[in-house]
């Protein structure tokens, strides 16, 4: 993601934007070009250890896949009887 895609968005209208494996200072960049007009969601290469100074950025929505990245498996079956 880049800004001029930030802004072909904000041209479109849409309500959430996802800015995929940016950099804080780009992050910072976006939030100052959308300036409320729309979500800002930070995805991809968010870990534990970086996930505070993305949300100094002043983005809406930060997404950790790590979280369920890894997670086990449950195997959970429903039988209806009717």
């Amino acid at each position: 993601d880049d800004l001029g895609q930030v802004r072909e968005c904000l041209d479109c209208g849409v309500h959430v934007i996802m800015l995929d494996n940016m950099a804080p200072a780009a992050l910072r960049e976006a939030v100052d070009l959308v300036s409320g007009r729309a979500l800002l969601e930070a995805s991809g290469g968010v870990t534990l250890d970086t996930v505070r100074e993305i949300a100094e950025t002043g983005v809406d929505i930060i997404s950790i896949g790590r979280l369920t990245h890894s997670a086990p498996a449950c195997d959970i079956g429903l039988d209806w009887m009717g």
